[in-house]
């Protein structure tokens, strides 16, 4: 692996580096696959795009604020294909009807304003799209962070859902020109190496320091043809783990054949770079260097070769552990090095689902691994989710998945909830490994807050299945004598055929949307005020802050579509104090926070009060919008970061309303408890200005002048936070 932080020439087949003598240049830059879908579908100029993307998706614990949110802004009819999918809501709850209740209302969404509804356990939200959408040379925008089809010639992007209600509502999604990274492929995958163990060695060698941080990933190089279609959507859907905007891939006969087998031959083109192309860096990849991968806890740049782990365990393990202990509430556990038995580290649980385990080609090498071996009837066992019905169904035709569950594994239907923690949650202190897409902490439904703590690490399916052969002791599949699948897919889509609604140019205004007591709508939201009074009701000072430790998945994906609901488990597993503070903040009566005005020595005049956070880079993983909206319902009003650590964090802030302030300076000075007060931020968002003179007050009776910056605001993004939030802003435009 090899990182290039200088721009590169595409020419003749290779890269090379630019010189002082030859420059980089922008109309070179213009010869990048990227740069010509972007141009495609691009109505701004050529710095500042203006985005109009072929289709949307969501799925079930998205698409109804989406929707919702729409509504409330106009929305008459969904003016391009948009798919609302039903692969992460699928478990019911006890005793409830508020799962199923969404999925009515995502039915009748679809017939009212002309949608496409895929039900329940039929396909996880990715799979659905490459089979039926994705095409070359298009764009797509799901409000999921992996939303990836770059394998088929797509550029694909994840965004919370504010962004695809502009796309409802006929706006643009707008951006700077993203840099385009070259990822070089060259030679062939090993033997029992996976998609998998390929994207965690990229993973681990750019991540931490961002060096793809909201670019665009292009897979170019003699490698790529080394690749089946199966295999490079695996590398592909794990892109987002890099902190990467997009990727893309250069296409082929391989892509030619993947869609005339889907039945959609039309949607071939050939991509490649033009020769002589420009890149900002690029990532040099030798496919037949890397090895069997692993993820430790708590993220998935945190990689290790399994060669290295098994020959290191104790060192590595304790290392983990100890820097795994900083990401966990005081007090919990964290234990790794007791799971070592005879020199061998071992796991209780194996799962292989979602979109970027539960391929046809991962479960068939899964098969073929497992085929007249058992996984044991001790502390070890093994699920597996098909990504889609007809995945399932070639399975079942094929007696792959007989094997699989003659061997004493699970088989599931097409389900996302074990990359995010609903289903397959395993026992306390366990370690699950898993080809899903994050080992985030409480990603695998423990609840660290309670003192309950489980560890997930990432690995491919093919270590998976030599693991389980070898009864949860750790093996990378290259111990096996076992090739990639021979054996060809079948793609029969009866199963869409049978229960797929699609009313797409079919809109029927006069149908009524079903909307169970568990949806509401969103509440009101001020405008900004003059003057603006914040009160931190949370300072996080570890290095990074996911998404979900700003919102919780699991458990709260069933409160959804209630925003109320919802807003009581923000920021739950990592400050489990913040709702009540944020509350309280809410609450105030102009007397008390005039009286703090007046104490500091400020005029109380013209202002508002809100609640904030500090964190040092927040807003890592997931898309899911909950993470600024849950605190803007709990009168949230700006956040102050170091630096975001997504754009799609960042957006999500700004389209529901919040100031996305960072900081440069020391982040010690900042307390639970401490006011912020910006004079005059109407004017200065008005007028676009990036630094913002501010002042901290402490509890202690200090005020210290600090500087603000609002790095640069389009018009429309100035414009949504002036009106308090999207829907205010719709209101008053549309």
């Amino acid at each position: 692996m090899k990182l290039i932080e200088k721009p590169v020439f595409f020419r003749n087949g290779r890269l090379i580096p630019a010189t002082a003598e030859e420059p980089s240049s922008q109309t070179a830059r213009q010869g990048t696959i990227a740069y010509k879908i972007l141009e495609k579908h691009n109505s701004g100029n050529a710095e500042h795009m203006r985005i109009r993307f072929d289709s949307l998706v969501s799925h079930d614990i998205t698409y109804v604020g989406i929707i919702q949110t729409a509504r409330a802004s106009g929305l008459k009819e969904f003016p391009v294909p948009y798919v609302l999918t039903n692969c992460h809501n699928s478990l019911c709850a006890v005793g409830g009807t508020i799962n199923e209740d969404d999925h009515r209302f995502g039915l009748s969404a679809a017939v009212k304003y002309g949608g496409i509804y895929v039900p329940a356990h039929q396909s996880v939200i990715h799979q659905y799209m490459r089979e039926c959408f994705a095409g070359c040379g298009k764009m797509i925008l799901g409000s999921d962070s992996h939303t990836r089809y770059g394998a088929l010639g797509t550029l694909a992007i994840g965004e919370g859902g504010p962004e695809l209600v502009k796309q409802l509502l006929n706006q643009t999604y707008d951006i700077s020109h993203p840099e385009v990274i070259a990822v070089y492929l060259s030679g062939a995958p090993k033997r029992g190496v996976g998609p998998q163990d390929v994207m965690l060695a990229i993973i681990g060698a750019v991540f931490k320091q961002g060096f793809v941080k909201n670019k665009i990933l292009e897979f170019i190089g003699e490698g790529v043809g080394a690749l089946s279609i199966d295999y490079r959507i695996g590398i592909d859907v794990m892109t987002t783990e890099s902190a990467c905007l997009s990727s893309i891939w250069t296409t082929d006969e391989k892509t030619h054949e993947w869609l005339r087998l889907h039945g959609r031959e039309d949607a071939y083109q050939a991509l490649a770079p033009d020769d002589g192309a420009c890149y900002d860096g690029a990532v040099i990849v030798e496919l037949d260097k890397i090895e069997p991968m692993i993820a430790l806890p708590f993220h998935p740049s945190n990689v290790y070769s399994i060669r290295e782990l098994n020959e290191n365990l104790e060192d590595i393990l304790a290392m983990t552990e100890k820097e795994g202990a900083k990401m966990l509430p005081t007090g919990v556990k964290f234990e790794l090095r007791n799971k070592i038995h005879n020199g061998r580290l071992y796991a209780e649980q194996g799962i292989i689902a979602g979109c970027s385990g539960g391929g046809y080609e991962n479960l068939m090498y899964t098969a073929a691994a497992l085929d007249g071996y058992h996984i044991g009837n001790g502390n070890f066992d093994v699920s597996v989710y098909p990504a889609s019905q007809p995945v399932f169904l070639e399975l079942i035709k094929n007696g792959a998945m007989a094997k699989i569950m003659a061997a004493g594994a699970a088989c599931k239907t097409a389900f996302c909830g074990p990359c995010f923690g609903a289903g397959d949650t395993p026992s306390n202190n366990a370690l699950s490994i898993r080809h899903t897409t994050r080992n985030f902490p409480n990603r695998e439904g423990s609840k660290p807050g309670n003192g309950q703590i489980a560890s997930v690490a990432l690995m491919d399916a093919r270590s998976i299945a030599a693991t389980a052969r070898n009864g949860g002791a750790i093996t990378p599949a290259t111990e096996l004598d076992i090739d990639e699948c021979r054996v060809p897919y079948h793609f029969d889509d009866s199963p869409y055929r049978s229960r797929v609604y699609n009313g797409y140019r079919n809109p029927k205004p006069e149908s009524e949307l079903v909307i169970g007591p568990n949806i509401s709508d969103w509440p009101t939201q001020p405008e900004m005020p003059e003057n603006l009074l914040i009160k931190l009701a949370s300072v996080i000072l570890d290095p990074v802050t996911t998404t979900d430790e700003l919102i919780p998945s699991g458990e709260t994906s069933s409160y959804r579509s209630n925003p109320l609901g919802l807003a009581e488990f923000t920021l739950s597993r990592k400050d489990p104090g913040y709702v009540a503070r944020a509350k309280a903040v809410k609450a105030m009566d102009s007397a008390q926070s005039d009286a703090v005005l007046t104490a500091f020595g400020f005029e109380p005049k013209n202002y508002g009060v809100g609640s904030g956070i500090y964190a040092v880079r927040p807003g890592d993983g997931s898309a899911r919008e909950q993470a600024a909206s849950c605190q803007r319902v709990l009168g949230g009003c700006a956040n102050i970061a170091t630096e975001y650590a997504t754009r799609r964090y960042r957006s999500n802030l700004m389209n529901w309303g919040m100031l996305p302030f960072t900081f440069d300076g020391d982040n010690s000075i900042f307390k639970v408890g401490d006011y912020v007060y910006v004079p005059e931020i109407r004017n200065a968002v008005a007028e676009g200005k990036q630094t913002i003179p501010a002042y901290l007050l402490s509890d202690n009776g200090v005020r210290k002048e600090i500087t603000l910056k609002l790095h640069e605001l389009t018009a429309e993004e100035r414009e949504i936070l002036l009106s308090g939030c999207l829907i205010n802003y719709y209101g008053k435009n549309l």
